[in-house]
């Protein structure tokens, strides 16, 4: 069977896969995700295959963060700006061993003697300020995938565990190797501890890892882009090129290594800006519209849904984002329903207006009151805002919910409680389901995918592109314990995280 991939003729010759990987032809050179994805899911299973990725370049895209003040940079010991400086400079990967070799003295310097809390908390500031943003979310897919194929997870680095432990955390990868740096009392001494990873070091370090968890590297498999990881690539059984420099490709071409190619997430550029403006203009003139096309009904709920269903609209044409729906028909029966989303952006309240049309209504965080343009148009909707950080007040200001769906008016929830950094689906809250027991609705998943993209969480910037949904079977919880439904709740939860990784067909 021959695959035909991006960039790649289909009558381009073929060469049988490894023994073990499942597809049994691919072209030589470039490689999809959806290959890439369907080779780990149809092959070797199990803790004893490994997943090792390389962190700069490969999982986290290579920008270049805006410089420091001089006078910042010039500070030394527990300034903040050298900290950062220090952090965030390297994030993007060296890419030479003189690059490497400035990095570790600058480091040296400004960091010794700085208390090594001060540094964790400080590398958690700034994966959630800017970092986040630039994971790839490719590679995001791809751990997911190896997750469910049981392999044991590895991010591998050059760098710190400062920078590293944030991301990791974050992707749910639990081993991390990288550069360690001296501490002693909790205080950085301004030298390195062991061996910087770099170039075999980091081979070396993979290795002793494999042996110590009985690993089987030649059935393993890397993903790295840079020269300097070389040694690495060359562990594995599956190599896999990403990214890769010059050098990378033609040894990939030569020892013919398939190469995944992840698209850079930018920062922001001119055209993101002016169609973020179009599209809060789209969104407040479709609200106005709306309600001034059903003033004349003199009822606030026809107005509201009116008010909902242009303003989404108007912002999706707008913006030029595209939403594609699957299973749109439970998103509208059966009615009213407690509708649940998983929560990254805050574009997704735009993407649930289009997706249920009219008759609902939502429960939201009581600081979005503070948005000047989704707070007055939430309020007008008679969304319920909640105190978050008082359960007991929360569980009473729910109360009136049950009340609003026992009347036929559908809600949306949110049972993360806040938005995440990347497509991981968080804990969900017990809130919404309650709700649905004592009013005797069903709950209806609406899965959301690529939002992020569309706009990150920590910016208002909104990014031409396509939301994906898929709106589940509802699920029927009349006959779930209240008092012990922990593991209903994770099921429905784990419906998110299956749907995300295999998307279903439209």
């Amino acid at each position: 069977m021959t695959h035909r991939v991006r960039g790649i003729a289909a009558g381009r010759p073929t060469l049988p896969l490894r023994p073990g990987v499942g597809v049994t032809q691919r072209p030589i050179g470039a490689m999809d995700l959806a290959q890439a994805l369907a080779t780990v899911r149809t092959g070797p299973q199990g803790p004893r295959i490994a997943a090792v990725f390389d962190f700069g370049g490969t999982v986290v895209n290579g920008f270049n963060p805006p410089p420091l003040p001089r006078r910042l940079l010039l500070r030394r010991g527990s300034t903040r700006g050298a900290l950062t400086a220090g952090l965030l400079g390297s994030i993007r990967g060296a890419r030479s061993e003189g690059e490497y070799e400035r990095f570790l003295q600058y480091v040296m310097y400004a960091w010794a003697g700085v208390p090594e809390s001060e540094l964790e908390e400080l590398g958690r500031q700034i994966f959630a300020h800017d970092v986040y943003g630039h994971i790839y979310p490719e590679a995001w897919r791809l751990v997911r995938e190896h997750e469910a194929a049981g392999h044991t997870l590895l991010l591998v680095s050059s760098v710190t565990r400062y920078q590293v432990a944030p991301v990791a955390e974050e992707l749910g990868i639990p081993n991390v190797l990288c550069t360690d740096m001296a501490v002693q009392d909790g205080v950085l001494t301004g030298h390195v501890a062991g061996k910087p990873l770099w170039r075999n070091g980091k081979a070396d370090a993979v290795r002793r890892f494999a042996i110590a968890r009985d690993l089987d590297l030649t059935r393993s498999r890397v993903y790295a882009d840079s020269a300097a990881d070389l040694p690495l690539l060359q562990l594995a059984g599956y190599p896999v090129a990403v990214n890769p420099d010059p050098r990378v490709v033609l040894e990939a071409a030569e020892k013919d290594w398939p190469v995944l190619h992840f698209r850079p997430r930018q920062s922001p550029g001119t055209l993101d800006y002016a169609r973020t403006l179009a599209g809060f203009t789209g969104l407040l003139g479709g609200a106005l519209f709306g309600v001034a096309a059903k003033a004349h009904t003199k009822q606030r709920r026809q107005m509201a849904d009116s008010m909902m269903t242009y303003a989404a609209d108007s912002t999706l044409r707008s913006t030029g984002v595209k939403v594609r729906v699957v299973g749109a028909e439970h998103a509208r029966a059966p009615r009213p329903a407690v509708f649940i989303f998983n929560h990254q952006s805050q574009f997704d309240i735009v993407v649930v207006a289009e997706v249920l049309g009219t008759g609902f209504t939502g429960v939201a965080k009581r600081e979005i009151t503070k948005n000047p343009v989704f707070g007055p148009l939430m309020r007008f909707v008679e969304v319920t805002f909640i105190d978050r950080a008082n359960t007991a007040v929360a569980k009473a200001e729910l109360a009136p919910v049950v009340d609003t769906l026992r009347g036929g008016l559908s809600v949306v929830i949110a049972p993360e409680g806040t938005r995440s950094l990347t497509p991981r689906v968080g804990p969900f809250k017990k809130g919404a389901f309650h709700i649905a027991i004592q009013a005797g609705v069903p709950v209806i998943p609406v899965v959301i995918r690529n939002a992020g993209e569309i706009a990150w969480r920590n910016s208002a910037v909104v990014r031409k592109g396509i939301v994906d949904v898929a709106v589940l079977p509802p699920i029927d919880v009349s006959g779930w314990d209240p008092s012990h439904m922990d593991a209903e709740v994770e099921g429905v939860r784990q419906l998110f995280v299956d749907t995300l990784l295999h998307w279903p067909e439209s």
